[in-house]
């Protein structure tokens, strides 16, 4: 299978990682001032369990200002501290919760995508672990009936007890659950490097994306996080480098980029950066330039 290039330029979904500091919608204003056609934000504090409900006021603004802007490719990231395949008892109940409260922050705001990590089994094994994951996004399904908000699973690099880190897993999950409809997959190209997946060259790109067609199909796949890789194939641990200059390299990509399949899917950048996000700048001027015209 030959990668599918563009013919011609058409306007990338692509954006980055906006610090929500001061409401949700000051991220839109971010990503509005760099330029973004795409946007990740967390919808509250993501080192909290739970936040104050989000104020009518700032979800009107959040709303007015994704339209006027033209901001087509929203995703929300939930809490580092959510894990759905905990150990302990009370983590699990409150990772539940969080991950409830989560998507009805999603609902209200009207962001389509879920970001998720599916958790980390923490000793219990893999299959005790991945059980658990299918029956804690049945629990929250359930309670959320009729909600639009897709639950996104990440690829993950696999670095400790992490899950999710093959597509067999990911499609385990989805093929867990009850609502499956309510299921989607982001992948994190630094992730999936990490975990194994060589796409810094034509043939593994090709193989990789072969096999996600193959195991999970390419119609579950909504999102990239667009970051090169600080440690090198297989290494399983998950460091986010800037474009270009980690164990990637530009030509995995240039791939990503041209991949007609992939145009019109957001491609979000969580790569290191300081407060006047000129390194956002600086990575989104790379991956355009690896556009073929």
């Amino acid at each position: 299978m030959k990668v599918k290039t563009k013919k011609e330029n058409k306007e990338v979904l692509l954006g980055a990682h906006m610090s929500s500091a001061g409401g949700v919608d000051k991220a839109v204003e971010r990503a509005i001032s760099i330029g973004c056609t795409a946007l990740q934000l967390f919808t509250k504090n993501n080192n909290q369990w739970f936040s104050k409900k989000l104020e009518e006021d700032v979800i009107e603004n959040y709303k007015k200002l994704i339209l006027e802007s033209g901001l087509k490719g929203v995703v929300s990231h939930d809490s580092y501290l959510i894990n759905l395949c905990a150990a302990n008892p009370d983590i699990l109940k409150k990772s539940r919760a969080s991950f409830l409260d989560e998507l009805e922050r999603c609902e209200f705001l009207g962001v389509p995508y879920l970001n998720f990590h599916p958790g980390a089994h923490v000793g219990q094994g893999e299959a005790d672990g991945l059980k658990k994951i299918i029956e804690s996004l049945d629990i929250v399904h359930e309670k959320s009936k009729n909600y639009k908000t897709l639950s996104v699973v990440e690829v993950t690099a696999g670095q400790g007890t992490t899950l999710g880190y093959t597509f067999e897993q990911i499609k385990k999950i989805i093929s867990g659950v009850e609502q499956k409809n309510r299921m989607a997959v982001c992948v994190d190209t630094c992730h999936i490097f990490a975990a194994g997946y060589d796409i810094s060259n034509e043939k593994g790109y090709e193989k990789t994306f072969q096999d996600f067609e193959d195991i999970i199909g390419l119609e579950k796949l909504v999102a990239f996080h667009v970051n090169d890789s600080k440690k090198g194939l297989g290494s399983k641990v998950d460091r986010h480098e800037n474009i270009g200059k980690g164990e990637i390299g530009l030509l995995g990509f240039k791939l990503l980029m041209n991949d007609e399949r992939f145009s019109q899917i957001p491609k979000i950048l969580e790569t290191p950066k300081s407060e006047d996000m000129h390194e956002d700048v600086e990575n989104i001027k790379v991956l355009k330039k690896l556009i073929k015209k």
